[in-house]
């Protein structure tokens, strides 16, 4: 339908232009990134077997040289609900050019995003562009300060000569002073931003090896052609210039729609940038974080180095059927698993297909498998799904959509866990212990948790602090008696140390924290052990005096559950509210909600998505768990009144 639509507009317009219609035999029916037979890969198999007029034009096109690309390409990472059917596919071609290009050239731990369509086209553009044009295209803005775009930044401005950016912000995930969408040039939740990369022949000529080693001495050899020898083009980053503007964040839709229309390209107050050396483009830091100790490594946990705190690290506990596999009670928890599984053995054996369960890409594989899937008790666990929300929950990989190495965690009772967001965090640094399971999105971007011990295949207890690690601490307070759970507790510690975080804002924004070596351990040690049995063990601890009013009797009160911090007020229900509240609790957040606010939010009665589970598992009532939540936030108001004592009596 687009393609029928474009060819009609094109004509349609020129017959308006010219008074004379004419048919426009240039437009190619085709996906675009499986167009990719122009340069570096072979045959396209049968493509172009739709029709032969079709198949001429593409092929008269794929011998043409084009200089200009613009676009408005689609940008989603992922689908949400695999029972829609409508995850991105993949494309064998364009998805290994991003493998050898912003992949290879990243660093980024997690770097599964950039799959995204809109990096897809990007990708093709760049490929499919003469040695002289331009690309522009209007999508997703992550390219521009995303972690995980480190590559292809690196790309973009090793490709291009000059690159200008028009940052039209609207990020509403990133950004909570905005609200709804109405800062967004499309309306959407996604920030959006226009690039213009500018390509120009201007090769370094290089006619003996003498002239080719003074040019290479001139620039550092990356991914640009800036010097051709022999045949062959050598490359830097450093010739390119970018240019850089970024809207009001709190402009409309209005505001930034009539400065597009209005603004001239030449008028625009661009802003030069720069690169670092991670090839970051704004927000850039200057600060000793490189002399800082690794937290955590992507290449020590493969085993091809050694140089982090840390072993293993892990994704929090991935479901994708939250509703499914959580709950507070345990009973329905069952009922549900149980439930779940007849489902899917119903379709695995009769072939029935009804789509009552929340299917995800694994359970679909387990099921062309034809592999029996039973419920298991010893599955049952519980879990931290949110700060200070204890449920239970089923850990099973059938189940499940990823487990990750949480079977290897959790098999030591005694192992403790620190958690911290994942890359690319909108939310200020913050961090979570637990002795249980934690939800992938108990923190925000990704949860990634560190435990003090694993568990081998046979059971055995294993330090998950490396022998690298305990040797950086021991030699550097001149110290053998330091040991790795001290270490472990050290690092809590810190990553709670208002300073820390402040100093170097930026960096754990884009990267797993790293760990500066602070006179006198055993006190940071110590606040570390403090914190962490107060948070592992914020159910034990003792109960606040909050000061309880029932101001109504209603038979059925209506839940509230909203915190009035100003006056140091929870108003659970019609019924009945908490007061004296400590103005110091509101202060220990997890991201933009303090630990108070996190139960009440959590204990809410909520409308569930899901059809089946609302129809016959949606059981939960507040009136039910009331003296439970009022008893958890008194220890909760404690725990986070010790923490802030704690935290206020680190160095400033």
């Amino acid at each position: 339908l687009p393609y029928y639509i474009a060819n009609l507009n094109i004509e349609y317009t020129y017959k308006q232009k010219t008074g004379n219609y004419a048919e426009f035999e240039n437009l190619c029916f085709v996906d675009t990134l499986d167009n990719t037979g122009f340069n570096w890969v072979g045959k396209q198999g049968d493509l172009f077997g739709m029709s032969a007029e079709n198949a001429v034009r593409i092929k008269k096109q794929n011998e043409k040289k084009i200089s200009v690309v613009i676009g408005n390409p689609p940008y989603n990472a992922k689908q949400e609900n695999y029972n829609f059917q409508n995850a991105n596919r993949g494309y064998k071609e364009i998805d290994k050019r991003i493998k050898d290009t912003f992949i290879k050239h990243g660093k980024a731990q997690n770097q599964i995003v950039i799959y995204d369509m809109y990096t897809r086209f990007y990708r093709w553009a760049m490929d499919r562009l003469d040695e002289n044009g331009i690309i522009t295209m209007i999508t997703n803005r992550s390219f521009i300060d995303g972690r995980a775009f480190d590559g292809f930044r690196k790309i973009a401005a090793s490709e291009f000569n000059h690159i200008y950016i028009v940052d039209l912000g609207g990020d509403v995930r990133a950004n909570p002073k905005l609200s709804g969408t109405k800062n967004n040039v499309f309306g959407i939740q996604t920030g959006v931003a226009i690039m213009f990369l500018v390509k120009k022949d201007n090769l370094y000529a290089a006619q003996t090896k003498k002239e080719f080693q003074e040019l290479k001495r001139d620039f550092t050899i990356a991914e640009e052609p800036v010097i051709e020898y022999r045949s062959k083009k050598y490359y830097s980053v450093e010739t390119t210039r970018i240019s850089y503007t970024r809207r009001p964040e709190m402009d409309t839709i209005e505001d930034k729609l009539t400065w597009l229309s209005e603004s001239k390209m030449e008028n625009i107050d661009f802003e030069p940038i720069t690169p670092d050396k991670n090839h970051n483009w704004i927000n850039q830091s200057e600060n000793s974080w490189d002399t800082l100790l690794n937290l955590i490594d992507k290449d020590v946990k493969s085993e091809k180095g050694e140089e982090a705190i840390f072993k293993q690290y892990s994704r929090g506990l991935e479901t994708d059927r939250q509703e499914w596999c959580y709950d507070f009670d345990e009973v329905n928890l069952i009922n549900k698993i149980k439930y779940l599984v007849s489902s899917y053995e119903k379709r695995r054996t009769s072939g029935i297909i009804e789509n009552k369960i929340k299917w995800d890409r694994e359970l679909d594989k387990f099921l062309k498998k034809n592999i029996e899937i039973t419920f298991d008790k010893a599955s049952l666990s519980k879990a931290i799904m949110r700060p200070y929300n204890k449920q239970f929950v089923y850990v099973n990989k059938f189940l499940n959509s990823l487990v990750y190495q949480w079977p290897q965690f959790i098999k030591d009772v005694s192992s403790k866990c620190i958690s911290i967001p994942g890359l690319a965090s909108p939310k200020d640094f913050h961090c979570l212990g637990s002795k249980y399971v934690i939800d992938l999105n108990c923190l925000p971007a990704g949860t990634q948790c560190l435990p003090l011990y694993r568990s081998s295949t046979l059971g055995e207890r294993i330090d998950n602090i490396t022998d690298w690690g305990l040797q950086q601490f021991t030699t550097h307070y001149k110290d053998k008696k330091i040991t790795k759970e001290n270490i472990f507790h050290y690092t809590y510690a810190v990553l709670h140390h208002p300073a820390y975080r402040k100093k170097y804002e930026l960096n754990l924004k884009r990267e797993f924290p790293r760990i500066p070596l602070y006179d006198d351990f055993y006190q940071w040690a110590n606040w570390g052990k403090q914190l962490m049995d107060l948070h592992i063990g914020y159910e034990k601890a003792a109960p606040y005096q909050l000061e309880r009013k029932e101001t109504d009797t209603k038979e059925t009160p209506k839940a509230k559950l909203k915190a009035i911090k100003e006056s140091g007020v929870i108003i659970l229900d019609d019924n009945t509210e908490l007061h004296v509240i400590p103005s110091i609790a509101w202060d220990y957040k997890l991201g933009n909600r303090s630990a108070l606010e996190w139960i009440l939010d959590q204990y809410k009665e909520k409308k569930s998505g899901d059809p089946t589970i609302a129809e016959k598992f949606n059981t939960y009532k507040f009136a039910d768990y009331k003296e439970q939540v009022i008893d958890l936030l008194q220890r909760v108001c404690t725990v986070s009144v010790e923490t802030m004592k704690i935290v206020h009596a680190m160095p400033s």
